[in-house]
């Protein structure tokens, strides 16, 4: 099974990226990881599809997502919705591919340093993800990284967390 991880993030100190990662290893054994960072793009507009035509990174990672069996995708909240670059970066390959996840199965997360757990963007995604062709397996947010997660360890520092946590990935698993 190729599994695809990444944060919704250009963030080089991304927890999202984090996160996906954490997730993407409870879940197999061998994962792809990858940063939108890597995928910039300029921004969306009519204008600037005429002239240049689709950036060669939105294509890049639409191929990516094309190949992978399972999508592992936690979303950064930039004032209660995706951030820039995500959003960009989506907008592009859906001129490309309309159906962007086209029947892929993804597991949504979210997480963010505040209690809040940046639910807000994961339930913009939980709503829209099947409209673009996702078949999402499961969702969930982690409130408080910092406090919640350790990075030095790579594991969740907090029971109630952990409990849950171990719940999520053991359906997940079982739908795989």
């Amino acid at each position: 099974m190729k599994i695809l991880a990444f944060g919704a993030s250009s963030s080089s100190t991304s927890i999202n990226q984090q996160f996906a990662c954490f997730t993407a290893s409870a879940i197999a054994d061998s994962f792809t990881a990858v940063s939108l960072k890597d995928f910039d793009c300029p921004l969306y507009s009519a204008d600037e599809e005429a002239a240049n035509g689709i950036p060669e990174n939105a294509l890049q990672f639409l191929g990516l997502i094309n190949e992978a069996d399972l999508l592992i995708i936690s979303f950064a909240e930039h004032n209660g919705s995706y951030t820039a670059a995500y959003k960009n970066l989506f907008d592009w390959m859906s001129r490309h591919q309309q159906k962007v996840f086209s029947e892929k199965r993804v597991v949504l997360l979210a997480t963010s340093p505040g209690p809040g757990g940046a639910q807000n963007v994961l339930k913009q995604a939980e709503a829209s993800m099947p409209f673009f062709g996702a078949s999402v397996l499961a969702s969930f947010s982690l409130p408080s990284f910092y406090t919640s997660f350790s990075a030095e360890a790579f594991k969740l520092v907090t029971d109630e967390h952990f409990q849950r946590f171990d719940v999520f990935t053991t359906s997940v698993i079982e739908q795989l």
